[in-house]
C-alpha cells in the first residue's frame, strides 16, 4: 500500500512539474510563432479541452477493471500518453507548418495528464478514509505545490540559459518514463469495495458496469449537500475574466523581462500555496467552510489588481522595479484561487460515497476546468471589446479592473457554501 502512495506522490509532482515544459511551450508560441495575446490564450484554453473528459474517464477507472486492477494501469496509460505527446514536441521542427502537430500533442498530452489526475484523486479519496480528514488531500496539495515550485524555479533558468524549448520537452519525457516505469512496476493495493462487490463488477457486463457507474454519480451530484457547493466553485471560476496571456505578452514583450523572472515568480505562487496549505491543515479547517470561502474570494479580488498596479507603473513610482514586483505579486492572485479548490476537495472525500472516488472527482476537476475554460474565453472577448492587442496595451487597466469586479459576484450566492461545516466534521449541516 505505501507504494501505491508513493506512486500517488509522484503522480502530483510530476502534474505539478508540468509548469516546466509548458512555460517553454508558452515562450515558443508567443515568440516562435508569433501568437498574438489573444490566440495565445485561446491556444491554452484549447488545449485544456480533454480535461473537460474527466467524468468519464472517473467513470471507467470505478466501472472497468483491467485485470485485477481499476486505478494503477490508468495511471500508466496516462503517463505513456503524455510521453508520447511531449516526446513528439521534443523531436518535431518548430516552424508554423508543424503547428496543428503540435497543437494535437497539446491535446494528447492533456488527455493522458487528465487520466492520471482523475485516478490520482480517487486514490486520495479511498485513502483518506482511512487517515483523518483533510490531511491526504493537503499531502497532494503540497506535493503538487512542490512539483510546480522546482518546475518553475529550474524552467525559468534552463529557458534563459539555453534558450531551447526542445531541451526541456526532452527533459520531460524522460521524467514521464520514470512515471510510466514506477507505475507499471506497482501491485495495486487499495482500500477499496469489499472483494464480493468486486467479483460482481468482473462478472457484468462493460456496458451494465457503465451504466450503473454513471447513473450512480448522476444521483451523488444530485444530492443538494453536493450539488449547491459543485455550483458554486465552478461559478467562481467561470464568471470572472481570465487575462493571463494579456499579462504573459505583456511581461515579455512590452517590459521584456526575463524568462527566469516569469518561471521565479511562479515559485512564490507556489510557496504561498504550500504556505496556505500547512495553514489550512492546522488552523484554517476548523474556520466554518462558508467564512473561510468567502475571505478566500475576497481577498482573491484584492489580488487581482496587483497586475492593476503593475501595468499602470505605480510600482515605479513607489521605488519598486518592474522585477521585483512581478517576482513577489503577480502569482499572488493565482495561488489564492488554486488553494480556494483545497476545501472543497475536502468537503467532497467526506461525502463521496464508497465506489464513485475516481467518478466524484473527475466531475469535480473537469467542472472546474470547464470553469477555466469559460473564463479564458470571457478574457479573450474582453481584450477585444477593449482593444487590447499586443501592440497596445493602454485599456488593459480597465479590463483588470473588470476582472476585479467580477471576482466579487460569487459572493451573492454564497448561500450555496454550507455555513456550519468545517474540516473536523463528518456531515455538512443543512444550508
Amino acid at each position: 500500500m505505501r507504494r501505491v502512495w508513493w506512486l500517488c506522490g509522484v503522480g502530483y509532482w510530476v502534474q505539478g512539474f508540468r509548469c516546466f515544459p509548458w512555460l517553454a511551450l508558452n515562450f515558443h508560441l508567443a515568440r516562435g510563432l508569433g501568437l498574438s495575446p489573444a490566440a495565445l490564450q485561446l491556444v491554452q484554453n484549447a488545449g485544456t479541452l480533454p480535461l473537460v473528459a474527466k467524468p468519464l474517464f472517473g467513470v471507467l477507472s470505478d466501472a472497468v477493471y483491467v485485470g485485477r486492477a481499476h486505478r494503477l494501469p490508468y495511471i500508466s496509460i496516462g503517463a505513456l500518453l503524455q510521453l508520447i505527446a511531449w516526446g513528439t514536441l521534443a523531436i518535431i521542427p518548430v516552424t508554423g507548418d508543424t503547428f496543428p502537430t503540435q497543437m494535437a500533442c497539446i491535446l494528447i498530452g492533456n488527455l493522458g495528464a487528465s487520466v492520471t489526475e482523475v485516478v490520482s484523486d480517487a486514490v486520495v479519496t479511498e485513502f483518506s478514509r482511512t487517515q483523518k480528514a483533510g490531511v491526504l488531500q493537503s499531502y497532494a496539495f503540497i506535493a503538487l505545490a512542490a512539483g510546480s515550485l522546482l518546475g518553475n524555479l529550474s524552467g525559468g533558468y534552463v529557458l534563459l540559459k539555453t534558450q531551447e524549448p526542445k531541451i526541456m520537452f526532452t527533459a520531460f519525457s524522460v521524467l514521464l518514463g520514470f512515471q510510466l516505469a514506477l507505475s507499471l512496476s506497482t501491485k495495486e493495493t487499495l482500500p477499496s469495495t469489499p472483494r464480493n462487490t468486486r467479483s460482481r463488477r468482473v462478472r457484468s457486463s462493460l456496458a451494465v458496469n457503465l451504466r450503473k457507474q454513471f447513473s450512480n454519480l448522476m444521483m451523488v451530484i444530485r444530492e443538494e449537500r453536493i450539488f449547491y457547493p459543485l455550483t458554486w466553485i465552478m461559478t467562481s471560476f467561470a464568471v470572472v475574466p481570465i487575462l493571463s496571456g494579456m499579462m504573459f505578452c505583456f511581461q515579455t514583450q512590452y517590459l521584456k523581462l526575463d524568462p527566469s523572472i516569469i518561471g521565479l515568480s511562479k515559485v512564490v505562487g507556489q510557496i504561498m500555496v504550500l504556505s496556505l496549505t500547512v495553514l489550512y491543515n492546522r488552523y484554517l479547517k476548523t474556520i466554518p467552510l462558508r467564512h473561510l470561502i468567502a475571505g478566500v474570494q475576497m481577498l482573491y479580488a484584492v489580488a487581482v489588481l496587483s497586475d492593476l498596479v503593475l501595468v499602470k507603473q505605480i510600482n515605479l513610482m513607489l521605488g519598486i522595479p518592474n522585477e521585483i514586483h512581478v517576482l513577489c505579486f503577480s502569482a499572488l492572485a493565482e495561488a489564492i484561487a488554486q488553494f480556494k479548490v483545497l476545501p472543497f476537495s475536502v468537503l467532497l472525500s467526506s461525502l463521496c460515497p464508497p465506489g464513485c472516488e475516481g467518478s466524484l472527482f473527475a466531475f469535480f476537476t473537469s467542472g472546474l476546468v470547464f470553469s477555466a475554460i469559460v473564463s479564458g474565453v470571457f478574457g479573450v472577448g474582453l481584450s477585444t471589446l477593449i482593444g487590447v492587442s499586443s501592440v497596445d496595451y493602454s485599456n488593459l487597466p480597465l479590463g483588470i479592473l473588470l476582472q476585479s469586479l467580477a471576482a466579487l459576484l460569487p459572493l451573492g450566492w454564497i448561500s450555496f457554501v454550507p455555513e456550519k461545516w468545517n474540516a473536523d466534521e463528518k456531515v455538512v449541516m443543512q444550508r
